[in-house]
């Protein structure tokens, strides 16, 4: 996935795409592509492993505070915000490699379809500090597929995440939509395209009055459903995607039926602008993207001060260009916005807005090397109109088997 927007998740998504049904390369052909592939004599399954090692030393204006991960990549929520935001904690550098990976993948064929299997995971787990740097390993995706049917982690199906802006910085644009979870999902592919229907993990996340913090809930009753359609057309790639969630709270001064069904489109698109150069945009619109949007920076509903629960109308989006100077050498150019309408009585530190603009410069001399810089700019509001800014460079090796 040259499209990825963690700085070339390409090899790692591969096989991804291959138990979502697109492309349909087989197992021998994405072994080509670059990763280490085994087939026991004998045996009908291949093994295959992939991974990258990445390295990224990243400046900032300001700190998001000691041994923050906000410091490591773009986090909207850690952005500090008001008149004395990041007062004396100017000119943050940090080094770190934790965006390194490995995807462990089979294939095997049966009278169902191929039966196949991907494990990946990187270093964004638990948190450790700068003098030990033993960050914990985590489960980026776990699932399985025979034929038509995928269970297990992986992207939400809400959103076609080949459409991702090329970034080096982990965290991406503030405008997209950001969630791998448990899944149960079901394909069907035509001429142009696939369809797919999906049953995700519900985890409700709401705002209460007073509190800069919102609570996660206990009590999901219903897993969110997604629908997605994704077209190919003159080279151009299309998706629509649909959600529907019933946003729950758990509390005893509620009445017993305290959810709320609420829901989301999202439309992007991968569109050629010449030999090799490309746009990728995506738009959401909806009044439950909640969680959703990266870094789960909006709350999925929000409490008045009477007990009762509220949906918000939120948008977000972003468009970006991908030019390619030489075949060895490309840029991306992205902007990005989010925002929710929050109802009255909201907390003043919840959030309410945010944007930003990514500007890279990456150079491959070699295939499996990526070497590049890039400029972000971010920008956060909360409810109380408090908001804040952050400007970071950012410098990066990445090293793919």
């Amino acid at each position: 996935m040259d499209t990825a927007r963690d700085f070339l998740a390409t090899k790692c998504f591969f096989l991804s795409v291959l138990a979502i049904a697109t492309p349909l390369l087989t197992m021998n052909q994405l072994a080509r592509a670059g990763e280490i592939s085994y087939k026991a004599p004998g045996s009908e399954t291949t093994l295959s492993v992939r991974g990258y090692v990445k390295f990224d030393a990243i400046w900032s204006d300001r700190s998001a505070g000691v041994d923050s991960v906000g410091d490591q990549q773009l986090s909207p929520s850690l952005i500090p915000v008001g008149p004395t935001a990041g007062e004396h904690k100017t000119n943050q550098v940090t080094f770190h490699a934790r965006q390194s990976r490995l995807g462990l993948g089979t294939s095997t064929p049966t009278q169902y379809g191929d039966l196949t299997t991907y494990l990946e995971g990187d270093f964004f787990g638990a948190d450790s500090n700068e003098s030990s740097n033993s960050n914990g390993f985590r489960v980026r995706h776990a699932y399985g597929t025979l034929g038509k049917l995928t269970a297990g982690q992986t992207w939400t199906n809400f959103f076609n995440e080949q459409a991702y802006a090329e970034t080096l910085d982990f965290g991406g644009p503030l405008g997209e939509i950001f969630v791998r979870q448990a899944q149960v999902r079901w394909t069907e592919k035509f001429a142009a395209g696939d369809a797919s229907v999906s049953a995700e993990n519900p985890e409700s996340v709401i705002a209460v009055p007073g509190s800069a913090t919102p609570f996660r809930s206990d009590s999901d009753h219903s897993p969110d459903f997604t629908a997605r359609v994704r077209y190919l057309a003159g080279g151009a790639v299309y998706s629509m995607g649909v959600l529907v969630r019933n946003i729950h709270v758990d509390s005893a001064s509620l009445a017993a039926d305290s959810g709320q069904w609420g829901g989301a489109l999202a439309l992007s698109g991968i569109v050629p602008a010449g030999q090799r150069d490309d746009v990728r945009f995506d738009f959401n619109l909806g009044n439950a993207i909640g969680r959703y949007q990266v870094g789960a920076f909006f709350p999925d509903g929000y409490l008045d001060a009477a007990g009762s629960l509220h949906l918000a109308r939120q948008s977000s989006g972003y468009i970006a260009f991908r030019h390619f100077w030489t075949p060895e050498l490309r840029s991306t150019l992205e902007y990005s916005a989010a925002s929710s309408n929050v109802p009255a009585g909201t907390a003043a530190g919840i959030n309410r807005s945010d944007r930003s603009q990514h500007l890279n410069l990456i150079w491959s001399p070699i295939a499996p090397v990526n070497l590049g810089a890039e400029y972000i700019h971010a920008e956060r509001t909360v409810a109380g109109g408090d908001r804040g800014d952050l400007n970071r460079l950012q410098f990066s090796a990445q090293y793919s088997f």
